[in-house]
């Protein structure tokens, strides 16, 4: 039997917007609220806190009629605990993440390293996840990072 590398994805944008805004829009809890949650997705976070060792813990709500996924904490739910380990602005966010779930395959802590790049027409924003989780299957999560950076780049461009 061999150990299994723990999975990484990476996914970039080009954002329309300068890279402060972009920045910015990852540690302000209202912004988060507003672009985070992919596709039908709602959102809901129960505290915020905006520092180096601070963080933030969050919901995540699938629509009733969703059929294709099962949540990580309950059936419509994926809840995570989120610690700011390094915040270099505006350049750079590194996260740790920890799904809040009794299935020991969503255990262990993830990292998402946001970067930001100033690019003539605006910001590139690369996120990418390391230390996946087992049950978390990697072309998921990158689907998942797609869409938020989507719903990112529609709210900075309005």
């Amino acid at each position: 039997m061999t150990n299994k590398e723990p999975a990484t994805t990476s996914t970039s944008r080009l954002i329309h917007a300068d890279r402060q805004q972009a920045y910015a829009a990852f540690l302000d809890r209202d912004a988060l609220l507003a672009w985070l949650p992919p596709a039908q997705m709602r959102a809901e976070i129960y505290s915020f806190d905006a520092h180096i060792g601070g963080g933030y813990s969050m919901s995540l709500f699938y629509p009733e009629n969703e059929k294709n996924f099962r949540g990580k904490t309950s059936a419509k739910e994926d809840r995570v605990d989120v610690r700011f380990v390094e915040l270099d602005p505006p350049y750079r966010i590194v996260e740790s993440i920890r799904f809040v779930s009794d299935d020991p395959s969503f255990h262990g802590e993830m990292a998402m390293i946001a970067n930001f790049d100033e690019v003539a027409d605006g910001t590139n924003v690369t996120l990418r996840f390391t230390n996946l989780p087992p049950g978390l299957r990697p072309e998921d999560n990158d689907a998942g990072a797609q869409l938020s950076l989507k719903q990112l780049a529609k709210f900075l461009e309005r």
